[in-house]
């Protein structure tokens, strides 16, 4: 035992001897985290703090254009202008707006379009009575003028087009009902109260956020980012850890330890506890930049979802792997050049494919079955179902055990190459 805590220190005073290295092992993680936050953060506010540019020109003024222009309002996506240079616009200036991008939306009501409704529900409504089909060709139609910048999202279009075609069609039902009240009343001795009064309030909808437990937490781009690129940074250790073997395995100190009463597995061991330790302190300072850093900053709070013994148990398997990885591409790697390459390009591709730079649900369905064999992946839906979600153990179990075979099979790994470079010296 005396010897494993001096192996311990051994590598405790060769991580601490290279400064620069140390310092970029906290800093560049915190940086990383930060600017990729700052960069998503206006993205999540255009969602929820109307940052979609819509000019309105509405020419009805009637129960079309009020209920189309008060949705819209409503709906806390679109910030509204109904003046273009502090003047009244017209249908031109609408559409050179949109086109040259001071607007992403452009809509023009046109005159009369409730009064046109208005006129075509009576007819039609008065033909049922009589009897008579409707011909659809004798009606007037309203027509709506929708500019949209192409770089607008399609998501946006269609929401927007959506909502149009559901605030026309209330109002048509409203002017229905109120003709058709008319027209019973007409032909009844007693009158009938508006029917238009029960198609009014009858149905309401909530959104919310599916989550677990009692505690709800509206995604933004701190709960998104601060888990994605925590883990990658945990990972990038594997560089440091690998060149750190590689270089006593060269020099030749590998050989002289392994003189001691000692394992190769107890010599593991001892790097194994001071890069976890790294990992965890670059978890730790990743979270409480979250929690108490971002808020300064203008950034949204980070907001723990689960249990702090919950959370404590991802980043603990999470930090495994990334120490487990190290171990193995230590061992393998002949050089250098060979381990820092090959262990940057290989979590790039882990972290693209696992999630870490587009999410998985926009990835083709290709990409999205490859995702399942990261280890970044399987990090990332722990810490999304704890930090989103609301998780508790059970629900982050099976992550944390696809993390902790990954560092036992690394672990192998090491142990069974180390064994074949020894048999050929």
């Amino acid at each position: 035992m005396p010897n494993f805590f001096k192996l311990v220190y051994k590598d405790f005073l060769l991580l601490i001897r290279d400064k620069g290295g140390l310092a970029m092992l906290f800093l560049m993680p915190a940086a990383l985290v930060l600017i990729m936050t700052y960069l998503q953060d206006n993205t999540f506010r255009s969602i929820n703090e109307s940052g979609i540019r819509l000019v309105l020109l509405n020419q009805d003024n009637d129960s079309l254009g009020i209920i189309i222009e008060r949705q819209l309002e409503k709906s806390n996506i679109f910030n509204i202008s109904k003046t273009i240079g502090h003047k009244q616009p017209t249908g031109e200036m609408v559409e050179k707006a949109v086109a040259s991008g001071d607007y992403q939306i452009g809509i023009i009501i046109p005159e009369h379009a409730t009064k046109t409704i208005r006129k075509n529900v009576k007819y039609n409504v008065a033909l049922a009575f009589a009897g008579i089909p409707a011909d659809p060709k004798k009606c007037d139609s309203v027509r709506f003028t929708i500019f949209i910048d192409p770089t607008t999202k399609t998501s946006f279009r269609t929401t927007l087009l959506g909502s149009i075609r559901e605030f026309s069609a209330k109002v048509e039902n409203e002017i229905t009902l109120n003709e058709i009240t008319q027209e019973v009343n007409k032909r009844v001795i007693l009158p009938v109260s508006n029917l238009g009064l029960a198609g009014k309030g009858a149905v309401y909808y909530r959104e919310e956020y599916a989550a677990a437990g009692i505690h709800k937490i509206i995604p933004n781009s701190v709960q998104h980012n601060v888990p994605a690129w925590m883990l990658f940074a945990m990972f990038f250790i594997v560089i440091p850890f690998a060149g750190n073997m590689i270089k006593e395995r060269e020099e030749g100190n590998l050989a002289r330890l392994l003189t001691m009463p000692c394992s190769y597995s107890t010599v593991l061991l001892s790097k194994i506890i001071v890069y976890l330790i790294v990992c965890l302190l670059q978890f730790i300072l990743i979270l409480f930049m979250g929690m108490y850093l971002f808020p300064h900053i203008n950034l949204p709070a980070l907001v723990i979802g689960g249990t702090w013994i919950v959370l404590m148990l991802m980043g603990l398997a999470s930090a495994l792997a990334a120490v487990g990885y190290g171990i193995a591409i230590g061992t393998i790697a002949q050089s250098h050049q060979q381990a820092s390459v090959f262990a940057s390009i290989s979590i790039m591709i882990l972290a693209a494919i696992g999630g870490i730079w587009v999410p998985v649900f926009a990835m083709p369905p290709i990409m999205r079955h490859l995702s399942v064999l990261s280890p970044l992946n399987w990090g990332l839906n722990g810490f999304y179902d704890i930090f989103i979600r609301n998780a508790g153990f059970m629900t982050i179990l099976p992550n944390c055990i696809w993390l902790l075979l990954f560092f036992g099979f690394c672990l192998a790994l090491s142990v069974y190459f180390n064994r074949i470079k020894r048999e050929f010296i």
